[in-house]
């Protein structure tokens, strides 16, 4: 077979085939523009699909206003590039976004942009992925190549619940991926269903905005204050895991939270019996970091309820059989993946969308598989496992080009 033809050739059979002399890379977002940057410092050439418009399409059109990154900076930063000294501990997403920019542009790395996978599928006859594409025009292109990277990550479709009489409802329902301001809630009565990180920050913004939500809280859940004893939590945790096992290190978060947030049970938010680390770990299961929510919680501007039962026009009906006007509804019910709507592999991704095999041995598959931003542990995990795929890659496209050049040579 001879050898692949550089990624920038132009499509072969009538616009509808591509060659790729390296991986396709699936998603530009921070794990895809990070496994990018890696091949890119050692010379191997690739091909990143992005069904949006843009990098990083979750933060720049699926996040609110206010948002800011949950971890220190230093946690959350993409290999071989810091953030600017200037930027504050916790960047605002629109500096974060301006970061991610900057690294595409330091790495020269220009996604084709407007291209939806719809499949991608290993040819065992001739030992190449055949991945193919969606244009916004409706053509299709079929890129074939001998590496494939999912990078489309742990959010990629949003999650919506269904619920009775929804649709009878007379207000505004959205998804918290589509929520940005509190400023059109002034006065209104807003029903958030979910109480993760998002749940939170939305009702808290929300406040700031003088709408008056009530939170849904159906499950037990973590919180943890943002910070420890001057120091960042996630940061105090990983500095405890280096030397004490993690059912140590949980407890003592949650000793410490309960010294510092107090009681919050009493407010409804009973704790998982699982600590927030294992919690993490085994179900995906975020802890919240409050940054002001818990205070509102406190004093009644945002009101814990139970489980919904039914919706009606204008209402709401609680599984305690409370009933209450409301006047929106905002689902921070989370995100999945979307990686079994178009892989056609079942070895190495499960049924949900994730790697079988968990953190740290997530990111390769056979057949020239590998995966980035699938370890449920945040930029960090990402960076991590970017790195190694990028090594792994190069290694393999290396010693193919000698190959490739010994083969040429003998002609």
């Amino acid at each position: 077979m001879p050898p692949p033809m550089d990624p920038t050739f132009e499509d072969l059979f009538s616009g509808r085939c591509i060659l790729v002399n390296g991986p396709v890379i699936v998603g530009a977002g921070p794990s895809g523009l990070a496994v990018g940057a890696g091949l890119k410092q050692q010379g191997v050439p690739f091909v990143i699909l992005e069904r949006a418009r843009c990098i990083a399409s979750l933060w720049q059109n699926r996040t609110y206003d206010r948002l800011k990154l949950h971890l220190p900076k230093q946690f959350c930063e993409l290999p071989y590039h810091p953030f600017p000294k200037d930027f504050p501990e916790y960047p605002t997403k629109h500096q974060f976004i301006d970061y991610l920019e900057s690294y595409a542009r330091k790495f020269e790395i220009n996604p084709r942009f407007h291209e939806s996978v719809q499949s991608a599928k290993f040819d065992e006859t001739c030992g190449l992925w055949r991945v193919k594409t969606l244009s916004n025009d409706n053509s299709t292109i079929e890129y074939i190549c001998r590496w494939l990277v999912v990078a489309t990550g742990e959010n990629a479709e949003k999650v919506v619940p269904e619920f009775e009489g929804l649709q009878e409802f007379s207000g505004n329902v959205l998804h918290a991926c589509d929520y940005k301001s509190g400023e059109a809630y002034q006065g209104k009565s807003v029903l958030v269903v979910g109480c993760g990180n998002s749940g939170m920050e939305v009702s808290l913004d929300l406040c700031h905005h003088n709408a008056i939500p009530s939170m849904v809280v159906r499950s037990s859940v973590h919180v943890l204050p943002r910070e420890i004893f001057g120091k960042s939590t996630f940061e105090f945790a990983v500095k405890l895991m280096k030397w004490l096992p993690i059912w140590v290190v949980d407890k003592t978060l949650v000793a410490a939270a309960r010294l510092i947030l107090g009681n919050v049970e009493k407010y409804g938010l009973k704790r998982p019996s699982t600590g927030p680390l294992q919690l993490k770990n085994t179900e995906g299961k975020t802890p919240v970091l409050d940054i002001g929510a818990l205070k509102k919680i406190r004093s009644g501007k945002i009101k814990i309820v139970p489980g919904i039962k039914k919706f009606s026009t204008g209402k709401v009906e609680l599984v305690n059989g409370e009933i209450h006007e409301i006047d929106s509804v905002i689902l921070a019910t989370g995100y999945c993946s979307n990686v079994p709507s178009w892989l056609k592999e079942n070895e190495f991704f499960s049924r949900d969308g994730f790697p079988k095999s968990p953190f740290p041995n997530g990111w390769k598959g056979k057949s020239g598989i590998y995966a980035v931003g699938f370890t449920r542990r945040g930029l960090s995990g990402a960076s991590l496992d970017a790195i190694r795929v990028a090594q792994d890659i190069s290694k393999k496209w290396q010693k193919e080009m000698v190959c490739n050049k010994k083969c040429k040579s003998h002609f």
